[in-house]
């Protein structure tokens, strides 16, 4: 360290003995005033780097929950999960300052907020009020100059979505696409909100742990053995993988009650429906959380009829291998063999429908990691629970619809624009690049070589 300050002029030591003179609050004040487009940049990368380096020495399993289960899980889905000192500075890309606001005032107040967060967090303590994910959210960097519906246009087109998965097998006597409609839509949520995603999972499980729960909601099986013990999260309904000891059969148990989907998941809801993953007509109004540890599974199923098609999966913290096939094979615990295998990138949601639900069974082996996925589905309306109501935050959502001359709008703020040229012209054509369509540019799947997403067709 004393190299690096006898490199530094006079004048920059000067200046660091005024700031250690300086309280916190007073040093936000001169900062307030603003700086040089530049020296913003720099210091508000600075601050961004030691906030991560301190959220990756921070341990998930010293955070205090706070928060009753009614309180978290009733909690408005308007309002955030995650309290203001656990953001994981995704301040920083929040969308631009609106048309009039001046622009370096709203670069001032965005990184003052940022330092903010730095300098006074602590310990974080969780608060249901306060979570990251938007309906309307924007790029993981959003764009100076454009506006928030076209930050969410910037976000839609970078989607990626692939339909066309062929695999044919003889059902009936007859060759058919057992794999026709599924399709995989990637990053659909970014690994800023992927992380608060999972850090809401893992204050769940706690509560789980603490009874603060519903009984039915929330079980952790004894690992018995290789593949069997994966913690399980349901809400919205309380669905049976088998007959139970009172003699309930596999299905959903109408007369029991689990907790409702807490506001985070209906935020996710609504991200899928806005951004044409899943169709309005199937507007999921239960899901399960399972979380595995290293070598946890799945085994080989078809999911039961008491949930409508499509339904989906969202996967977080480790990419998996899914099989699809109508006879698939237990080779050993947790271990399977099946003919068409399909890499679940993070952030992706998996839809299953038509052939892909119900001709092919799936089934997830042994993970390599640690992993979470929610999967996501809508009950047929005779086998609701009987203490159901329909969630009018969850009714009336409508697709993004991209209006014919998004990009002519785009246009308008680059020829506007000075210092952030670079960074419009660097999305506008991502977002050019990534129409909503079939054909769409679809990103490298994981570990799944070229020459056998070739042989799977």
């Amino acid at each position: 360290m004393a190299g690096d300050f006898d490199r530094w002029s006079p004048e920059s030591r000067d200046l660091m003995d005024m700031l250690k003179n300086l309280s916190h609050e007073e040093i936000l004040e001169v900062l307030s005033e603003g700086l040089c487009p530049h020296c913003e940049d720099v210091i508000e990368a600075r601050v961004n780097n030691l906030n991560q380096r301190r959220l990756d020495e921070m341990s998930l399993s010293n955070l205090d929950v706070t928060e009753s289960s009614a309180e978290f899980l009733h909690g408005d889905s308007s309002a955030d999960v995650i309290s203001p000192k656990r953001k994981l500075n995704t301040d920083a890309h929040t969308p631009s300052p609106r048309v009039g606001e001046s622009t370096n005032s709203g670069r001032a107040k965005r990184f003052v907020t940022v330092l903010s967060t730095s300098v006074n967090s602590k310990q974080p303590v969780f608060n249901h009020s306060n979570f990251k994910i938007k309906l309307n959210d924007g790029p993981s960097r959003s764009v100076v100059g454009l506006s928030e519906e076209q930050n969410e246009l910037v976000r839609f087109r970078q989607v990626g979505r692939r339909k066309d998965f062929v695999h044919y097998e003889k059902v009936n006597g007859k060759e058919i696409n057992v794999l026709k409609g599924l399709e995989l839509h990637t990053q659909v949520f970014n690994p800023d909100e992927q992380r608060e995603i999972v850090e809401c999972v893992y204050t769940l499980q706690r509560m789980g742990q603490k009874r603060q729960l519903r009984a039915r909601t929330y079980s952790e099986p004894r690992k018995w053995m290789k593949g069997k013990g994966r913690v399980t999260i349901q809400f919205g309904c309380c669905y049976n993988y088998a007959a139970d000891k009172d003699g309930n059969p596999p299905g959903i148990i109408r007369d029991e009650e689990v907790d409702p989907l807490p506001p985070l998941f209906k935020k996710m809801i609504r991200r899928m429906v806005r951004w044409h993953v899943l169709p309005p007509s199937c507007v999921p109004d239960s899901c399960i959380v399972n979380i595995y540890d290293e070598g946890d599974c799945i085994p080989p199923h078809i999911d039961h009829h008491d949930f409508v098609r499509p339904f989906c999966t969202v996967s977080f913290l480790a990419e998996c291998n899914i099989l699809f096939g109508t006879s698939l094979k237990i080779i050993n615990p947790g271990e399977f063999s099946g003919p068409f295998s399909l890499p679940l990138p993070l952030g992706s949601v998996l839809i299953l429908n038509g052939n892909g639900a119900d001709v092919a069974k799936h089934c997830v082996p042994s993970v390599p990691a640690k992993r979470i996925s929610i999967t996501f589905r809508k009950m047929d309306v005779r086998k609701l629970p009987y203490s159901c109501s329909p969630d009018p935050e969850l009714s009336g959502i409508k697709p993004l619809v991209p209006p014919s001359s998004d990009n002519s709008g785009i246009r308008h703020h680059l020829k506007d624009g000075r210092n952030d040229n670079h960074d419009k012209s660097e999305y506008l054509a991502k977002s050019e690049n990534k129409g909503f369509s079939n054909e769409d540019e679809f990103p490298p799947l994981g570990k799944l070589s070229s020459s056998n997403r070739r042989s799977h067709r």
